[in-house]
């Protein structure tokens, strides 16, 4: 299954150690059975509300593909860390091609406007 991962940094974490802890957690990935595929630093964004009296954090995404052993070691990296301060993990499914019936074209009622242009 592939997944994707983001994970928040506390604001006051140097640059080092936000490299650091992707390194920790690409190595989780792989020594739970897991194939790392890509990792991208978003850098420290504001948040829409304060969590844990702070009122931003460093982004960090990162996408890999693996079994539930996988997805739960590199979460109880996330929980135990106090430097985490958010993460979320999707499970990213291929999205499958519809295609739509195509009905009879019926007559649409004919549509008139006011003096203001507007659609009545």
């Amino acid at each position: 299954m592939n997944y994707e991962s983001i994970f928040i940094i506390s604001p006051e974490v140097p640059a080092e150690k936000i490299e650091e802890l992707t390194t920790k957690a690409v190595k989780i990935i792989e020594d739970s059975k897991g194939t790392f595929k890509m990792s991208q630093q978003f850098g420290k964004k504001r948040f829409a509300y304060p969590i844990n009296k702070l009122r931003e954090g460093s982004y960090v995404y990162t996408e890999f593909s693996g079994n539930g052993e996988t997805v739960n070691a590199l979460e109880s990296f996330f929980k135990f860390n106090d430097l985490i301060v958010r993460f979320l993990t999707v499970k990213i499914e291929k999205k499958k091609v519809v295609a739509k019936k195509t009905a009879k074209s019926e007559p649409q009622a004919a549509k008139t406007t006011n003096d203001k242009g507007e659609i009545k």
